[in-house]
């Protein structure tokens, strides 16, 4: 008996252009407490919207048009980067090897045991719910970041990178106290805590600067 723990929540994406294996892998992977969308040919597929909860991809290797491998390429171009599980009746082992080493998470040959199709698509798709965790906080971020207005994402900038106030206030042209004013609205605006975190989120937004180490810096920093 096929366990449905922990599945309801996650899609497989079935790419195959031979209908009754796309029906049957279907009503399996349904079955087991997967949602299910299936596709006959990769062109198909690849104009469809990545959903973002936990998703894997279930690709056949050979099909008309563009092979598997060739759908694999054209994912990895997304930055919505899914799992992909490789099934086909004519895998060979320089197939599989191509497909591992560009990011595949399994490779299995038809026919394959129902338990060790479920058993591969449950470990793919627990791969991708690791990372949704990181894709919700980054979205998060940039959601906050977009919040922010022009002078305010200078204001961060500046902050992140180490400049004091006074240099800040320099290098834009206004006060010390409008700085000020700016940072407290960036830190509100962020859900900051600290100047620490800010930093992270800098970071992890790809907005942070070089820490300017100059002598003024290097007091702040260690007093």
């Amino acid at each position: 008996m096929i366990s449905t723990d922990s599945a309801t929540d996650a899609t497989v994406l079935i790419v195959d252009d031979d209908a009754s294996v796309r029906r049957a892998i279907s009503r399996l992977v349904r079955a087991a407490g997967f949602s299910a969308k299936t596709f006959a040919s990769p062109a198909d597929f690849l104009t469809f919207e990545l959903p973002q909860g936990p998703t894997c991809v279930l690709l056949d290797l050979c099909m008309d048009g563009l092979s598997g491998l060739d759908v694999q390429n054209a994912l990895q171009q997304n930055t919505r980067h899914v799992p992909v599980v490789f099934l086909s009746g004519h895998g060979t082992v320089p197939a599989a090897t191509v497909g591992i080493k560009h990011g595949a998470q399994d490779f299995l040959e038809k026919p394959v045991s129902p338990n060790v199709l479920i058993d591969a698509l449950r470990r793919a798709v627990q791969h991708d719910r690791s990372l949704s965790s990181d894709r919700l906080e980054r979205n998060h971020l940039k959601q906050c970041y977009g919040t922010l207005t022009p002078r305010e994402r200078d204001v961060m900038t500046l902050v992140v990178a180490g400049r004091l106030n006074k240099q800040a206030a320099s290098e834009l042209g206004i006060s010390e106290k409008t700085i000020k004013v700016h940072r407290a609205r960036v830190m509100d605006k962020m859900h900051a805590q600290s100047l620490a975190e800010l930093v992270r989120m800098a970071e992890r937004l790809g907005v942070a600067g070089p820490l300017v180490e100059t002598a003024a810096t290097k007091v702040e920093l260690q007093g």
